[in-house]
């Protein structure tokens, strides 16, 4: 009994695929990137994004204010904007074509050829996706630690720290590069499928055929 098919497998990817990337979607405009807490004032909680500088405090809520201007903004930030935009532009395309390639699909007669084709551009959009994803997030997350570990700045001074984004990210991107990974796999375990049925079909036909015969 085969408990994975390549339609399973197929349906697994997609949906790894899908929420890496809704992921990401919701990691990028999500102020959570970085956090600070303040030891002098223990109510109140800082959180910066790609887009937005937050304060929390406990009489007021949740306050958050835009960047003032994009060219004033580190150029660490300015390439994460560009390569998460980038990461969600190759995400939806990821899912939006290798949801046409899916088994159960019907994009009409003959189009089988098609249809693996447009599981390979969707995985390998999925990867694209998956480390665009994960590049902008690991170089906020060192740039966060080397000014953490920072000689130069007075220890009485406040330090960024990890902020609920960045694993979120490492998450999304993850799954982004497994789900491409495994429509690659159900890709492979079609084409196995069809050969073996191919090799059997051909072995029926050669198969010699003998005439029974009495002899009297």
């Amino acid at each position: 009994m085969v408990l994975l098919t390549s339609k399973l497998v197929e349906r697994m990817a997609f949906f790894v695929s899908f929420v890496g990337f809704v992921i990401t979607c919701v990691v990028t405009f999500l102020p959570l990137w970085k956090t600070l807490n303040a030891e002098l004032n223990e109510m109140e909680n800082w959180y910066e994004g790609l887009w937005h500088t937050c304060i929390f405090q406990d009489e007021v809520g949740l306050q958050c204010k835009a960047f003032d201007s994009f060219l004033s903004l580190p150029s660490g930030v300015i390439a994460s904007r560009v390569l998460m935009i980038f990461s969600m532009g190759t995400g939806l395309l990821s899912v939006s074509v290798a949801f046409f390639g899916l088994e159960g699909i019907n994009l009409g007669e003959g189009k089988e050829h098609v249809k693996k084709k447009l599981l390979i551009l969707g995985g390998v959009l999925s990867w694209i996706s998956g480390i665009t994803t994960l590049y902008p997030i690991s170089l906020v997350a060192y740039v966060t630690v080397v000014e953490f570990w920072d000689d130069n700045v007075p220890e009485i001074v406040p330090r960024w720290e990890f902020g609920e984004a960045l694993f979120a990210g490492w998450f999304s991107g993850l799954f982004l590069v497994l789900g491409g990974s495994f429509l690659f796999v159900s890709l492979c375990m079609r084409n196995n499928i069809h050969s073996q049925v191919l090799s059997s079909s051909m072995t029926t036909q050669k198969k010699p055929q003998y005439l029974k015969t009495e002899v009297l």
